[in-house]
């Protein structure tokens, strides 16, 4: 039976540090001599994740793209849908 690792705090930095500033799981365990697996499991464990990426910067409401069928789908609050979401009242009871 294979043994436990035993991690240490200068390999959990290396993940912490690398995965923040934005390196692959697979590099990241390249560094370390580890499977890439492995680091995941870890990394996950630590919550290690990529920073987060800025939204992309609106010009022009003709420009924004919305009305293209092809277009990439609108990240997690993004004020259009979140819009749609928040800005309408609680529609009362009827009665």
């Amino acid at each position: 039976m294979p043994q436990a690792r035993v991690w240490t705090q200068a390999a959990d930095r290396v993940i912490v540090t690398m995965r923040h500033e934005g390196a692959t799981w697979a590099a990241i365990g390249k560094e370390l001599g580890l499977s890439r697996n492995t680091v995941i499991d870890r990394g996950r464990r630590l919550n290690a994740a990529l920073p987060l990426r800025p939204a992309p910067v609106m010009k022009n409401k003709d420009e924004d793209g919305l009305d293209d069928p092809n277009r990439a789908p609108l990240r997690a609050g993004h004020p259009l849908t979140w819009g749609l979401l928040t800005d309408a009242p609680f529609p009362e009871g009827e009665e």
